[in-house]
């Protein structure tokens, strides 16, 4: 695993987790989780993509 695909799990990761985070308060800041939510899904999809061409996309 290179290193830009390391850093973009880890910022999977915590994106992951700030979603868990901010689902479990009280009421939920439903704008603060769409904007996480499509971070998260924009660095899958380079994820996939960097998997999908053997690292060179």
């Amino acid at each position: 695993m290179n290193a830009f695909i390391y850093r973009l799990t880890l910022t999977h990761r915590k994106l992951d987790d700030e979603i868990r985070r901010e689902l479990k308060r009280r009421f939920p800041d439903s704008i603060r989780l769409l904007r996480l939510k499509k971070l998260r899904l924009a660095i899958k999809d380079r994820l996939a993509g960097r998997r999908l061409s053997g690292g060179r996309a």
